[in-house]
């Protein structure tokens, strides 16, 4: 039988506990942590209700699954606090992109060269795009040039990602900070 729409799925994601553990024999760690081997499930279902905890099914690749005697309540709240911790912790690298033209004036470059080093001091990748218009399709040498000056200004602090190279009537170069 289908699942109607948008209905929630049949099965929780995390692990198995309690009843839900379907086989004859498990590995079991108490609560302490101590091993005490293969034994029946029903088993070592009865441990867990003496100690009013719930029987976790950790590894169930394993043979006989290993199954551990813990409050599950806490084991995912603890499980998801790590895991906001590690979602805190990560930076998510934008790619900004400076747009240039084969002609560019100086303080024009200036101004661009300044942007890009602001967005690699905060740990960002820079885009080049250098956009050819008209009869500038027949100077791609100068557009060269120009990522090349670039990537010389910049060679100390950052990596080439992706070398300069021109994608229709735009020449493109990917720089991250080292």
């Amino acid at each position: 039988m289908r699942r109607p729409f948008r209905a929630q799925p049949t099965r929780d994601t995390g692990p198995r506990i309690n009843n839900l553990i379907r086989v004859d024999e498990v590995q079991l760690i108490d609560d302490e942590g101590t091993n005490h081997g293969a034994i029946p499930t029903s088993e070592a279902m009865s441990r867990a209700t003496e100690a009013g905890l719930d029987l976790v099914e950790i590894s169930p690749n394993a043979k006989p699954p290993v199954c551990k005697i813990m409050d599950y309540g806490r084991y995912k709240y603890q499980a998801q606090k790590k895991a906001a911790e590690a979602r805190k912790k990560q930076k998510v690298v934008d790619v900004k992109e400076v747009k240039m033209r084969p002609n560019i004036d100086t303080h024009d470059y200036e101004v661009k060269m300044r942007g890009a080093n602001r967005f690699l001091d905060e740990g960002d990748k820079v885009k080049f795009t250098l956009r050819f218009r008209g009869r500038e399709m027949a100077h791609q040498n100068l557009g060269m040039e120009l990522l090349q000056r670039v990537k010389a200004e910049l060679a100390e602090r950052t990596k080439v990602e992706l070398e300069p190279r021109l994608e229709g009537r735009q020449m493109i170069m990917i720089v991250a900070p080292k």
